[in-house]
């Protein structure tokens, strides 16, 4: 790959043409439209956040150097921005008065109220800018080496560069614009933001869960990347998300993150009563005895049947060691095991004496079916039994 250094570049020049969409959260041009700031493969824009964005103005300010910022050469004189984009898009957003920053007496100045010399000082900045120039391939591999811009690339937006293209120019359309008021429904299911791609990689996990491969997502895109629509995509994000609503009336925070996906190709088939389910859900967010409440969903799903996804709180200590006294004590009178299953058994440890660490505490009444955690409803059970008891 060539690289040609460039040092004679300046704000003005590049901020001729710029132009930001604020749905996309993307600066599009720059150099009387000859630069592309953010080709498909590059992350949103997500310096607008007062301090970030602020500190690019800020050092141009004191005249601090920006860094190296790197273009790639798509053309006779036609570039895009490979590394710097942020920044770029930063100054870009301040010139065109999109954002304040602090004047020496602590007052926010927007580009346009700064005295005409600052203004100056600001355009005339040049900036150190290398063109490369490249196959695609190397392009791509450059741009996830130099990624130097502060906030490393997650999987997804590396993924975007991988695979750009028309699908993913649609998908990002979507699902990472910050605009989309779908995205407030998401965020009930998904953790994370448009921004960062959260929601675009969610949706492709659900809907590559089928591929053979051990990275899914990247063969779906790869399979896809020149498709001009995504309404698989779509239809299947689509029919996970309104299935959630369907079988859960209420929203809970404990649901954003669980494994959608999954559970929707599980028991996507199941007829639930919402009503009931409703009532499941409330019944066991007010049990004291539930400490995993992100179990409460899938294991309502699954017919209540899997308690390990409650992680029902145990007996402690002392109660087991109290409960086991009891049990011995009178299985000593009365010349029997001291597991009540081994004493009315018929095999040899029908008067086996269980030392305590050989035993397990269980709930007389299950627990599924109404059983309190507390001493009253203890027993001592034999390992073996124990195990093999179930909800009995």
């Amino acid at each position: 790959m060539k690289t040609t250094l460039k040092t004679n570049i300046t704000i003005k020049e590049i901020c001729d043409g710029f132009d930001y969409n604020e749905s996309e959260a993307k600066g599009l041009f720059g150099l009387s439209g000859r630069l592309t700031i953010q080709p498909e493969y590059q992350r949103n824009y997500i310096y607008a956040d007062g301090k970030r964005d602020v500190a690019v103005i800020q050092s141009i300010l004191n005249g601090y150097p920006l860094g190296i910022i790197y273009f790639n050469k798509t053309g006779k004189n036609t570039f895009e921005v490979l590394d710097g984009q942020q920044r770029i898009t930063s100054i870009g957003r301040f010139v065109k008065g999109l954002f304040a920053v602090k004047d020496n007496d602590e007052m926010e100045q927007y580009f346009n109220g700064l005295d005409t010399n600052i203004q100056s000082l600001i355009l005339n900045t040049k900036l150190l800018i290398y063109e490369c120039e490249g196959e695609e391939k190397e392009i791509k591999q450059w741009f996830k080496t130099i990624n130097i811009a502060g906030v490393p690339l997650n999987e997804q937006e590396l993924r975007n560069a991988i695979y750009s293209g028309p699908f993913v120019t649609k998908a990002k359309a979507k699902y990472s614009n910050t605009l989309n008021t779908n995205k407030e429904e998401w965020k009930a299911y998904i953790n994370g933001t448009a921004n960062r791609q959260d929601f675009l990689e969610c949706a492709l996990s659900w809907v590559s869960r089928k591929m053979k491969s051990k990275e899914p997502i990247d063969e779906y895109m790869s399979l896809h990347r020149t498709d001009t629509d995504i309404k698989e995509l779509e239809t299947y994000f689509e029919s996970v998300i309104a299935w959630i609503s369907s079988v859960f009336n209420d929203v809970e925070s404990e649901m954003r993150g669980l494994e959608w996906g999954r559970l929707y190709e599980t028991y996507k088939k199941t007829k639930y009563n919402s009503k009931k389910v409703s009532k499941q859900v409330k019944d066991l967010y007010a049990n004291p005895y539930v400490k995993n409440r992100r179990g409460i969903f899938e294991y309502i799903l699954g017919g209540c049947k899997n308690k390990q996804l409650l992680d029902i709180r145990i007996f402690d200590d002392a109660t087991k060691k109290t409960v086991y006294d009891k049990q011995t004590a009178a299985a000593d009178k009365k010349g029997i095991s001291n597991c009540p299953l081994c004493a009315v058994g018929t095999n040899a440890n029908k008067t086996k004496k269980w030392a305590l660490a050989e035993m397990d505490a269980d709930h007389v009444t299950a627990w599924s079916n109404g059983g309190a955690t507390n001493i009253a409803n203890c027993e001592m059970l034999c390992k073996t039994h124990n195990r093999s008891k179930g909800n009995k």
